[in-house]
């Protein structure tokens, strides 16, 4: 199977293709070079068995009308705490309601329960984690839904845009705090941003390597290189020992598991 990190700029979209054809798929951020919904179809792709969306912003669901119109999705998971009200009302906060959240909320009102067989995935398991809307946060970022995702024994951690206080709240969750242990590779939390960052997590893990999906350098909130490299084993990438990987210095990175 095929697991993809999509150089989509500042945004995320992750897929994970199973050699039985069927697709995993985590947010469908784009821009102009890379988008699930053309890649997907040109890969022979018509449908996505589960489709997670890790945070309600703009730069992780941007892709989301062109994909509902060209692939079925059968399965969402998101973070249910939030309702489709509650959404709307969060997200007037910051301007008008954008065509891709539009077609979210519709997906609210039509994806109201887990399939009781869902695909199969063969060698592949997950589990998701959240904050609650209202009761612990009322911001988009700190409700991100976080999964941990293992495949033929490689664990990976895919947390959206949570927020150095929405991983502390999650860290009194021991069960949370096992799921860490054995994460491999570490999807670092709001594109690598200083405020997506928690040192505490890392009392519970020790990846190989930390991977950033974000574009190019302009604040210095992002410059977290080095900080996250301190907690990373390293693999060998390019011929060369590295700590962290960035679509916005590698491109699309992909492992074939």
């Amino acid at each position: 199977m095929k697991i993809k990190v999509n150089n989509v700029g500042h945004g995320l979209c992750i897929s994970l293709i199973h050699e039985n054809g069927k697709v995993m798929l985590w947010d469908c951020g784009h821009n102009e070079d890379c988008r699930p919904s053309v890649f997907l179809p040109r890969s022979g792709i018509s449908e996505i068995g589960v489709f997670f969306v890790t945070n309600y912003d703009e730069d992780h669901i941007s892709d989301l009308p062109e994909l509902r119109r060209k692939l079925h999705i059968s399965t969402l998971h998101r973070n249910r705490s939030i309702s489709k009200e509650q959404l709307i009302s969060l997200k007037r906060q910051s301007g008008p309601i954008s065509p891709a959240m539009v077609s979210m909320l519709d997906m609210l009102d039509k994806y109201t329960h887990t399939p009781v067989k869902p695909p199969e995935f063969p060698s592949v398991t997950y589990s998701c984690y959240r904050n609650n809307y209202e009761t612990d946060f009322v911001d988009s970022n700190n409700i991100s839904l976080v999964t941990f995702l293992t495949c033929n024994g490689h664990k990976f951690i895919i947390p959206g845009d949570l927020e150095k206080p929405g991983w502390e709240k999650l860290l009194n969750n021991t069960d949370f705090c096992q799921e860490l242990q054995g994460v491999k590779i570490f999807i670092a939390s709001h594109h690598g941003r200083e405020n997506g960052y928690c040192e505490k997590v890392f009392e519970h893990c020790c990846p190989n390597v930390v991977v950033f999906s974000d574009e190019s350098i302009k604040h210095e909130t992002q410059k977290m290189s080095e900080i996250y490299a301190r907690h990373a084993r390293g693999i060998q990438f390019g011929g060369k020992t590295r700590h962290v990987l960035s679509t916005r210095q590698d491109g699309t990175l992909e492992w074939d598991l």
